[in-house]
């Protein structure tokens, strides 16, 4: 699986390329071309150097509910937890916990290709619960960037303390708001994922991680589907 950083870079490079090729319009035209590539390159390269950031980050849900990301890079290891489950992904495992009942049940598989980052498994489950991620949300703004009838609009915001870049993308069917902190951390989204209204808000950013994090449930019972123990 290639790296997230690899896929964020794609995405922008890609968006310049075709906005680039469109580069016959109308003057203004192409002005409004390259200012969307401008704002899809520049929040690729925040989010794409936060792949590589220690840090942890949490998040406030509709209706009182939270959830959260962290990661640390030596050992290089991510974790997203949301309400009824938990995801960690370490050079040991990959660990899938679910917490919807009385009791916690978590499933070890095997890790990820030791040329895999974390986060990339991590997203890519997360994204799969119909959970908010950045790559998610730079393949949202390439689709808008590239639309010629979205309309899209820039503010600087701060968020929790910290500087923030947010876009305001309106489009036939699928209007989204997004903020980007300046480190790259996913900041807010407001929109719609698979039909159904979605909303989430940084409530805390830290430059550090609880080693706890990482940890299983207390009391979880645990399955274990390795070849070979850690």
């Amino acid at each position: 699986m290639p790296a997230a950083s690899t896929t964020l870079r794609t995405l922008a490079v890609s968006v310049i390329a075709l906005l680039t090729v469109t580069g016959c319009q109308a003057l203004d035209d192409a002005g409004r071309a390259m200012g969307r590539s401008d704002i899809v390159n520049d929040l690729a390269a925040r989010m794409d150097r936060a792949l590589e950031l220690t840090y942890s980050a949490e998040y406030q849900l509709p209706g009182g509910r939270s959830a959260s990301f962290v990661q640390s890079q030596d050992p290089a290891r991510s974790s997203y937890t949301w309400p009824g489950g938990k995801l960690t992904v370490t050079d040991e495992a990959t660990t899938r916990c679910d917490t919807d009942g009385d009791r916690a049940v978590c499933t070890l598989e095997e890790p990820p290709a030791p040329n895999s980052k974390p986060s990339v498994v991590v997203f890519a489950e997360a994204e799969l619960r119909g959970l908010v991620t950045p790559p998610m949300v730079m393949g949202r703004l390439t689709a808008a960037a590239l639309d010629p009838d979205a309309v899209i609009t820039e503010r600087s915001s701060t968020v929790v303390g910290h500087h923030a870049t947010c876009v305001d993308v309106r489009q036939n069917g699928e209007s989204f708001t997004a903020c980007v902190t300046g480190e790259g951390a996913l900041g807010s989204f407001t929109g719609q994922v698979d039909g159904q209204p979605v909303e989430l808000a940084l409530s805390r950013y830290r430059d550090q991680v609880d080693g706890s994090a990482f940890d299983l449930p207390a009391g979880a019972d645990v399955v274990d589907r390795r070849t070979e123990g850690p």
